[in-house]
Order: structure tokens, then C-alpha cells, then sequence
């Protein structure tokens, strides 16, 4: 039950920004005016990012090596697609059929071995200065998301710029940008009655106890000169009225409620979290949000050891790499190919890119202790999808040697990658934004959209 204010229950832009404009320290008002004074048009392009965290296998999703040894082929194979000549694991008959709707990327290397790195590289085209075996490190720039919640502002109607289901990519942080653009959690959408989660709030800022909206800005204004994370910054009574509008904007809750769709369209998505996120994405696409990453906890909870694409073996546990993928893959298959489908056939493949990969790729030959079968971590090769975006679909871009170790055609980075993701954002990412110091920070200090889409 989302909380009630005395004027009415609070909508969504309240619990929205209510804790981020908080610990940012900058009044709704505030960004307003900031977003007002720095975006000509809004937002009206988008990118939807399934973040297979944990590292997919190159071999066992769409860089399959029939021809090669079996200590390197694996347990699964390659099936025909409806494009001639594109391949891809059997376990994703249902993309199988799509193939003239997507594109792949065979030749993405990098160096960053472990999760948090590769995972940083992947999301903020920045290459850690130093790396980290633990896999606990924090980024020191911010992710994609965070840059076009900058650049881009909001979207119509007072939703964020940037929302992750069911969360935002843990090991991001929005550093010298600030708290306001580290993207919006909106927790599982497959539960029942899915309503986004309130944020809590600190320091005395208790919405219950809130006699009005002017009431609630005052507040937060008190809460930010008290704070002061981010400097003091003016406001306008203009500015007011608009957050105050924007505190009861519909449309926040209409881009959430699932239950606006139909069962049978709900039911081909799949009734799990990785299905009724892919929705919540079409969704929040169609009301104009810029970034939307869907990240990969587990599918479902009847069998959560297969809870990410990290595909070691391990007798201990059972985790093992032809259980995991037969396990996981039908729910990404399902939730994946319904979203494209929905995207073209709504008219939206010029508007969305939706772009499938995770932060490295797997070991080329299986290791087996015990003989439980599985990949261990491997930056130099991995595979990406990309949709839509007004991109030139049903192709294979870059390869792999027979053994899918390395590229030896088109090799391409993570930065290429995002440098496709910034232009169809309309962002130019070779630009700058300055960080605490003044001091610019390129978006991206290398990359280029790959040619052979655009």
C-alpha cells in the first residue's frame, strides 16, 4: 500500500526523489530549474539494457564452436536461425526466430577479469586504474545511465531518466554527478500487486506526518541546508509550482502499473521477474525514460542457485554449466523476445535499442572438476545482442577463433559498445562534464558507434 498524505495518497514523483533529492542535497525545485536551464527537448530516445551479470558464455549463447574440440565445444549446440548463415544455443529457440530483428556482436574483448572491473568497464566505458581480484570495488565515474539522466534531464511527466529493474547495477556509483542521477530501483515487478518500493526517509522527513506539498518542499529544504552534500542552489516560486504539479503527475503511475496490461500479454512476457521486467522496460520506454537496465538476479525462486550467468563449476553446491543455462536461459528467451517483438510491432524500433550482455566472457576450454562442467572468467571474448535503435539488424558483427579465445575480425571494446548507445541517445560521447574539482571528465576517452549498424 503506497503511504497516504491529509490531500490524498502520495504519488509516485514523491517517493520517487523524495530520498535521492535528500541524500543529494538539492531541492525538487532545484532540479527543475537545472534540468530546465540545460535540456532543449525531452527525452525521446531509449536504451534498454538486459544486464547479464556474472558473464555469459560466448560458447553457450550466441557464439557457438560446433567444429571445435570437446573440452571446448561444451554440452550445448547450435540451432539455425531464420536468418541464413546466423547460428545461435539451442536453448534460445524463441530469439531463434527473431534473427531479422537483432544483430551480434561476436568480437567485445577487454582485460578486466573480475566482476566489479568488468563490469565498470562494460557500464562506464572506464578501465579501472587498478583491479581488483576481490570483485568489491566501486566505480569512480558514472555508468551510461547516470550520464543521460544528466544530460537528458527526466522524462514527460516527472519520471527519472534512469531506472533499473529491479535495481541499478550495484557497482555503479554517480560520483561527481551526484546523488540525483543514480538511477531509480523499482524492486520486482512479478510480484503480486507490484507498486514500485517508497523510499525510506532519514532525518526526521516523515511523509505521514506531511500536512501538504508545500509542506513537503519546505522540509526538504530545511533537510538540504542542514546536510548541504551538494552546495546551496536557489529556487524560484516558477519552480515550486512545477514540482508541485509534478507531485501529483499520473503519469508516473500509469508508466508502472502492469496491471494495465492484458493476462495474455503478461503471460507471453512470462510470469517471472526476468518476463515482467522486460514489460515494466517496454513500459517505461514507451513513456519516454532514456536508460532502463534489467539485471539478472535470479529468474525465478523455486531454483535461485542459478541466480547469475557466472558459470563456474562447483561440486559442492551444484551449480553447473548445462543445468544453469537449461535452467535460466528459457526465462532470458521468453522475457527477451517478447520485448523485441513488442518493440517492432508497436513501431518502436526506431526509438528503443535494447542491447543483451554482460560484463566479460567465459574460459574457451570447460573446466570439469569432479566432472561438473563449467567456464571460469575470460575478458578476451564476448558476445553481445543488439535490437532496434533504428540499427541495422539480422548480421553478425566481428569473430572469434575456432576455439572463440579471441576476436580475429572486427575486434571491438566495451567503448565502441557504448559509443553506439550514446548516439542513439543523441549524446555525444567524446564530450565532457566537469567533476567536483572543474576538472573535465570525457564520456568516453576512446570508442566509436560500430560502423556496420549504423
Amino acid at each position: 500500500m503506497w503511504p497516504t498524505f491529509c490531500n490524498g495518497p502520495i504519488r509516485r514523483r514523491e517517493f520517487l526523489r523524495i530520498g535521492t533529492l535528500a541524500l543529494g542535497g538539492m531541492t525538487l525545485p532545484s532540479l527543475l530549474k537545472a534540468q530546465a536551464a540545460t535540456s532543449g527537448k525531452p527525452p525521446t530516445k531509449t536504451v534498454i539494457l538486459f544486464w547479464m551479470w556474472g558473464g555469459p558464455s560466448q560458447l553457450e549463447t550466441w557464439d557457438c564452436k560446433p567444429d571445435a574440440p570437446s573440452e571446448y565445444r561444451g554440452p550445448l549446440r547450435p540451432i539455425h536461425t531464420n536468418v541464413p548463415g546466423i547460428d545461435i544455443c539451442e536453448v534460445f529457440p524463441l530469439q531463434a526466430k527473431q534473427a531479422h530483428r537483432f544483430s551480434l556482436i561476436r568480437s567485445l574483448h577487454h582485460r578486466m577479469a573480475s566482476h566489479n572491473d568488468g563490469s565498470i568497464e562494460l557500464l562506464t566505458g572506464k578501465t579501472p586504474l587498478k583491479e581488483d581480484p576481490t570483485s568489491t570495488a566501486k566505480s569512480d565515474h558514472p555508468d551510461f545511465g547516470m550520464i543521460a539522466s544528466h544530460l537528458r534531464g527526466n522524462a514527460p511527466g516527472g519520471l527519472p531518466g534512469y531506472v533499473g529493474i529491479p535495481r541499478v547495477p550495484f557497482m555503479v556509483q554517480p560520483t561527481y554527478l551526484g546523488m540525483t542521477h543514480s538511477g531509480f530501483s523499482t524492486g520486482n515487478p512479478a510480484v503480486p500487486n507490484f507498486k514500485p518500493p517508497n523510499l525510506t526517509l532519514d532525518a526526521g522527513i516523515d511523509g505521514t506526518r506531511l500536512g501538504d506539498r508545500r509542506g513537503l518542499v519546505t522540509q526538504l529544504d530545511r533537510y538540504r541546508r542542514g546536510r548541504d552534500l551538494m552546495g546551496a542552489v536557489q529556487a524560484t516560486d516558477q519552480f515550486r509550482e512545477q514540482a508541485f504539479d509534478l507531485l501529483t503527475s499520473t503519469a508516473v503511475a500509469d508508466a508502472f502499473a502492469l496491471d494495465k496490461e492484458t493476462p495474455a500479454t503478461r503471460e507471453r512476457y512470462g510470469q517471472h521477474l526476468w518476463g515482467q521486467s522486460c514489460l515494466l522496460a517496454r513500459r517505461l520506454a514507451e513513456a519516454g525514460v532514456s536508460v532502463i537496465t534489467i539485471d539478472a538476479l535470479a529468474p525465478s525462486p523455486s531454483n535461485p542457485i542459478y541466480f547469475s550467468w557466472d558459470d563456474h563449476s562447483n561440486p559442492a553446491t551444484g551449480w553447473h554449466l548445462e543445468g544453469a543455462m537449461r535452467y535460466r536461459a528459457p526465462f532470458m528467451d521468453q522475457g527477451l523476445s517478447s520485448l523485441i517483438d513488442d518493440i517492432y510491432d508497436r513501431g518502436l524500433d526506431e526509438q528503443v535499442m535494447v542491447v543483451a550482455v554482460g560484463e566479460f566472457g567465459r574460459t574457451p576450454r570447460l573446466a570439469s572438476p569432479q566432472g561438473v562442467l563449467g567456464r571460469d572468467h575470460w575478458p578476451g571474448a564476448q558476445s553481445a545482442l543488439i535490437s532496434g535503435g533504428g540499427l541495422k539488424m539480422g548480421q553478425v558483427v566481428g569473430a572469434t577463433t575456432s576455439k572463440a579465445e579471441y576476436p580475429v575480425e572486427r575486434p571491438l571494446t566495451p567503448q565502441d559498445l557504448l559509443a553506439t548507445m550514446y548516439r542513439h541517445l543523441e549524446i555525444n560521447p567524446h564530450a565532457t562534464i566537469n567533476d567536483f574539482t572543474g576538472r573535465p571528465q570525457y564520456i568516453l576517452s576512446s570508442g566509436e558507434a560500430i560502423r556496420e549498424l549504423v
